[in-house]
């Protein structure tokens, strides 16, 4: 699933749930950046505000994974690709979701993957599990995800950047330090 190259100053904040991603991106917000927030919690939130249950919206997985890919994809098609921007998890984050599903086979996110661009991917190591509303996934999913997230993304040719468990503030800055500032003309 190699993508085409399309150049983009994109990068991708990700790991497995409860691995601190949305903490990171809010802080790169606080520090000017533009940050694209998790849509599949934006679309359960939206479903909930509907009056659906987690379970509603999740039954049949294959439509919640695809319903989410499809988000991802008309989200990104607005976005200016010069423009840095920093996304908590992006389209190949799907290929490490639909394996844990068994839904691999996806012609849909095949395609997707390979029209998506991102100069960087970096990957959160987990910190402890905290259960929440819109989180499903137990500890044993959690590791699994954590070794699709990285081989997805290696296999789309997208350099991955191990981030280890620091403050919040140290993570931002060993991410800002490990931008690709070429090609940003």
């Amino acid at each position: 699933m190699i993508r085409k190259n399309k150049l983009t100053n994109w990068y991708i904040v990700t790991g497995s749930p409860c691995s601190g991603i949305t903490t990171t991106v809010k802080e790169l917000e606080k520090r000017g950046y533009r940050v694209i927030y998790e849509l599949a919690r934006q679309f359960i939130d939206q479903e909930l505000k509907k009056g659906r249950t987690l379970a509603e919206i999740r039954k049949n997985e294959l439509k919640f994974q695809q319903k989410i890919l499809q988000f991802k994809i008309k989200t990104e098609k607005k976005l200016p690709k010069k423009e840095i921007i920093f996304f908590d998890r992006g389209i190949s984050d799907s290929i490490a979701y639909y394996k844990i599903c068994g839904l691999e086979k996806d012609e849909i996110l095949k395609k997707a993957v390979r029209n998506s661009s991102y100069k960087k991917v970096f990957l959160l190591d987990k910190l402890p599990y905290k259960k929440d509303y819109a989180r499903i996934e137990n500890d044993q999913t959690r590791l699994k995800l954590y070794k699709y997230l990285k081989e997805g993304y290696e296999k789309t040719k997208t350099p991955v950047v191990k981030v280890p468990i620091m403050s919040v503030e140290k993570r931002v800055k060993f991410i800002l330090k490990n931008l690709s500032y070429d090609n940003q003309n």
